[in-house]
């Protein structure tokens, strides 16, 4: 969706304008739906990142927005370049952490990232 054509203050503007940041810098970020749909046979089908099961999901919850950063590797392995994952939970203007369940769950995917090396965090803007 072009950008000129999503609400100003909304989170799904904050989204692409998020991904076209990254875009800009060589990176590319995809949209990462999480939940349950039940399949024609009446069996629950769980879709997204982190979510494998219904306790898993309350407990860490991946972010909106999933994808790859390139990173130049110095002096052991100088021009090669890395992929660095990176995860990016979007909220709309003005949004600030309250410490929810929710938020907390979503905290705790994105410190999970940052543990390994990744590139995580909340944003609510581009800026931010």
């Amino acid at each position: 969706v072009p950008l000129e054509d999503l609400p100003k203050g909304g989170e799904a503007r904050v989204a692409q304008e998020v991904r076209l940041h990254f875009a800009k810098s060589g990176g590319l970020l995809w949209r990462n739906n999480v939940g349950v749909l039940v399949n024609d046979n009446d069996v629950p089908v769980r879709y997204g990142l982190a979510n494998e099961s219904k306790g898993m999901n309350k407990r860490i919850k991946s972010s909106d927005l999933i994808g790859i950063n390139p990173v130049k590797i110095t002096d052991d392995m100088v021009g090669m370049t890395i992929g660095q994952f990176v995860a990016i939970e979007t909220k709309k203007p003005g949004w600030c952490f309250k410490g929810t369940d929710r938020e907390t769950a979503q905290l705790a995917f994105i410190e999970l990232i940052l543990s390994k090396g990744g590139l995580a965090g909340f944003n609510n803007g581009v800026g931010n």
